[in-house]
C-alpha cells in the first residue's frame, strides 16, 4: 500500500510541501507507504487536445507528464496539493489534472476506486475555490475522498507560515489518518 503526495508548488520546501509532509507523516504512521513528488523542476505542459490518449495510453507530449501518470496508477492513494494562485490551483497542478484526466479517462479508468484528495495552502483568500477545484478532479475519477475535522486547507505566505497554523495542521494530520484507515478497509 502506497500514498504518494504530489505538490504543485513552483516552490521548493515552501508552505504547500510542508503541509503535504506532515500529511504524508501521519500516512506513514499507519504503516502506509508515502512518497513525496514535486512538481517543481519537472516539465508539464499543458493538454493540447490532440486526443492521441483516446487511441491507446500515450500522451503525444513528450515532457515529465506521462512517467509521473504510470507511478500513479500504480499506487492505492494520491494527494493532490497546490497553492492558492490568483484565486486558483496552480498552472502545473491543473496541466497535471487535465492529461491525467483525459489519458485516464480513455484508458480503463485506473484510478476508480482509489483514495484520493486535496491539500490547499492559501495566504488569505481563494482557499474554498480551490479545493473545490481539485476535488472535482478527484470525484470525476472516481477515487474515495476521506474526511477530516475541517477543509483540507492551511494558512500561510512566507516559507515555514503554514506550520504556525495549527488547525490547518490537525485538518491535514486527520485527513492523512482517514486516508490510511480508507486504504486499508479497502485493501481487505
Amino acid at each position: 500500500m502506497k500514498v504518494i503526495g504530489i505538490v504543485g508548488s513552483p516552490r521548493k520546501n515552501g508552505n504547500t510541501e510542508l503541509l503535504t509532509k506532515h500529511t504524508l507523516q501521519a500516512i506513514s504512521e499507519e504503516e502506509v507507504d508515502t512518497e513525496l513528488i514535486r512538481l517543481a523542476g519537472l516539465e508539464i505542459k499543458p493538454c493540447n487536445a490532440c486526443m492521441a490518449c483516446k487511441e491507446q495510453e500515450i500522451c503525444s507530449i513528450k515532457d515529465d507528464l506521462f512517467p509521473l501518470y504510470l507511478r500513479m496508477k500504480e499506487v492505492e492513494g494520491i494527494i493532490l496539493a497546490s497553492p492558492v494562485y490568483y484565486g486558483s490551483a496552480t498552472a502545473l497542478i491543473k496541466a497535471l489534472m487535465e492529461r491525467v484526466g483525459y489519458i485516464a479517462r480513455w484508458n480503463g479508468e485506473p484510478f476508480h476506486g482509489k483514495v484520493g484528495g486535496p491539500l490547499v495552502v492559501a495566504r488569505r483568500s481563494g482557499r474554498n475555490f480551490t479545493i473545490a477545484q481539485l476535488t472535482c478532479w478527484f470525484q470525476i475519477l472516481g477515487f474515495f475522498i476521506p474526511g477530516s475535522t475541517y477543509w483540507n486547507v492551511a494558512i500561510g505566505r512566507e516559507k515555514g507560515e503554514v506550520e504556525q497554523d495549527e488547525e490547518g495542521l490537525e485538518t491535514a494530520w486527520n485527513f492523512g489518518k482517514n486516508m490510511a484507515f480508507l486504504i486499508k478497509k479497502l485493501s481487505k
